[in-house]
Parts: structure tokens; C-alpha cells; sequence
């Protein structure tokens, strides 16, 4: 795990509460399970406790760890370090997902919401004239009322935004392959192809895993078929979107983006998307920060208190949803 990061998530009252579940020494943290001093630990561990940065899980670091029955990973997704060989050994796991989700779909409401008022516009409009305007006339397409939002995955954060969007008065169109017509009519949403969504919203908002299907998703004819002054926002992956393509639309002035994560995840310096002012650019913030890491911490002590008592995890990690997964 990132050691500079451990006293950010588990501060002196939840160190308290992890050493009262688990016999441990909490200033013991491994970046690299053959290290000088980890592998005697790994020998007797019965539980990983992980976070961001926890190296991969490989059977010869399984070899090594014999009495090893489960892993609480105190963050969102395993995918960097589970293994094929944790799901042979039968070893249980329990993610952090749903806690990390939530800041992530208050993110994206807010850049919607924001999004579909023109706040950035007439904020850079009202810093330039520092006088009156005729926002009414100016701005006769801003606002919530009746707009149409896409939102691209029904994932634990997707159906997250989805709620949280629902009390406002705006069409809800999803696409996602696995989400059927009665499961969207339970979302109340409407589902539709991937085409028609981005033909049809004012903002596309993306909460689909990357995968070998997903990569580049938003391609240059997809851009085209985004009205004009439409809004993509993406908080999952950077994977998703061609960047290239995307830069040109955005230096045209045609869209708009709300990019929280992006291909490469840091762009190059010389990259436009830093400098327009159609574009909000953000350092993959829209997950847990600050004081959103103790709910992250919360969720995976009360896993291991479940554990501790013989109960179930209540969110374990399936095998038959890893591959699909973020």
C-alpha cells in the first residue's frame, strides 16, 4: 500500500479500531511482499489488510503466504492485484467500491448540474465584460429544466448518479449491454443504444469499467453525433475516449468536457485541454479525497469486523462480475 498515504486514511481512532479487530502492528506496511522483513509477516498472516498501491498477489506471493483465507482492500478496485491464483485458492475478498463510489457520482452530479447551467461560460462571460448583459437572451439555452442526460454504464456509480439525479426534472438515457428493459424501468430510466444516447443528451456522463470492449468508446464519430454545446464528462476511466478525437472537438468550441481521468492519466504539457476554456480538467480527484478516505477506511473495518465474527462479507468481490468490473 502507499505508505504516505496510511495516515490519511486510518487516523489515531480507526488505527484503534483496526488493532482491536486484528492481531497486527500497524506501522508495518508492505510496498513489496519480498522485501527484507515482509515475508516472515506474510507466513503467519491470516488476513491482507490493502489499500492504493498493493503489489499484485502472483502464486509465488501466495506460496509464500500459506494461512492467508481472505483480503479487505480498503479502496475501489482489485483489478491491479488480484490474481488468478486468489480466486484458485478460494481466497475471499472485499472491496471498498460502493464507499469510493459515492464521492464519485457527487462529483458528477455536480458537473452536470453545473454543466447544463453554462456556469463556466458565464462565469469567463461576466469576467471579461464586468458589467451588464442580457443573460436571458444570451444564455437562452442554460438550465436543468427537461434536459437530457446519458449516462453510459449502470455500474455501482452509474446507478448512483442515476439516484441521485432523480429528483430533478431531466430524461435519464442509459446504455449499457447488461442492464435490460425492466431493470431501466425500475431505474426510471429509458434504455437505449450507445448512438442514440450520445445523438440525443445535453450531457454524456461515462461510468463503464475498462475493458478491451470499452476502450476508445468515445470515438470521433461518436463526438459527431454529440449535439452541438453537449457536455461529456468522464470520471471512470481515460481508456474510454480517444483522446485525440476529443481534443479536436474541444479546440473547435463545438463541445464541452468534464475530464477527471484521461489517456495518458497525466496529459502531456503542451496538451490544449489544460488551457480551454471549455474544458474543466481535474487529477482523478472525483474519487475519495481527504476526509472521503475514512469512509473508504469505515466500510473495509466493518468488513473485517464481519470476518472477525464468522459473518459474511457484505460486499465481497465476484468472481463471476471481476472480469466486467472496474
Amino acid at each position: 500500500m502507499q505508505r504516505d498515504l496510511l495516515p490519511l486514511l486510518l487516523d489515531p481512532a480507526r488505527t484503534d479500531r483496526l488493532t482491536g479487530l486484528a492481531d497486527l502492528d500497524p506501522t508495518l506496511v508492505a510496498d513489496d511482499f519480498t522485501a527484507d522483513g515482509i515475508a516472515a509477516e506474510l507466513a503467519r498472516a491470516d488476513v491482507l489488510f490493502t489499500f492504493w498501491g498493493c503489489p499484485p498477489l502472483t502464486p509465488e506471493v501466495l506460496a509464500g503466504a500459506p494461512r492467508l483465507r481472505a483480503v479487505v482492500h480498503a479502496a475501489g478496485s482489485v483489478k491491479n492485484f488480484v490474481t488468478d491464483a486468489c480466486w484458485e485458492r478460494g481466497i475471499a475478498l472485499s472491496s471498498a467500491a460502493d464507499a469510493n463510489a459515492l464521492p464519485v457520482a457527487e462529483y458528477a452530479l455536480a458537473m452536470i448540474l453545473l454543466a447544463n447551467k453554462r456556469a463556466l461560460t458565464t462565469r469567463d462571460r461576466y469576467r471579461a465584460v464586468r458589467g451588464q448583459v442580457s443573460w436571458q437572451h444570451e444564455y437562452r439555452d442554460a438550465g436543468n429544466y427537461r434536459r437530457r442526460v446519458g449516462i453510459v454504464g449502470a455500474s455501482r456509480t452509474g446507478r448512483r448518479v442515476i439516484a441521485l439525479l432523480a429528483p430533478y426534472d431531466m430524461e435519464l438515457l442509459v446504455h449499457d449491454p447488461y442492464l435490460d428493459t425492466a431493470q431501466a424501468r425500475a431505474l426510471g430510466v429509458e434504455r437505449v443504444d450507445m448512438d442514440e444516447l450520445c445523438a440525443r443528451c445535453d450531457v454524456v456522463s461515462l461510468h463503464a469499467p475498462a475493458l478491451p470492449e470499452t476502450r476508445h468508446m468515445i470515438d470521433e464519430r461518436r463526438l459527431k453525433l454529440m449535439p452541438d454545446g453537449a457536455t461529456l464528462v468522464n470520471t471512470a476511466r481515460g481508456a474510454l475516449v480517444d483522446t485525440d478525437a476529443l481534443t479536436r472537438e474541444l479546440t473547435s468550441g463545438r463541445l464541452n468536457a468534464v475530464l477527471d481521468v484521461t489517456e495518458p492519466e497525466i496529459l502531456p504539457p503542451d496538451s490544449p485541454l489544460y488551457d480551454l476554456d471549455n474544458v474543466v480538467l481535474t487529477p482523478h480527484i472525483a474519487g475519495s479525497l481527504g476526509g472521503e478516505l475514512h469512509r473508504m477506511a469505515d466500510s473495509a473495518l466493518d468488513e473485517l469486523e464481519r470476518l472477525a465474527h464468522g459473518r459474511p462479507f457484505a460486499h465481497p468481490v465476484i468472481r463471476e462480475q471481476f472480469e466486467r468490473s472496474a
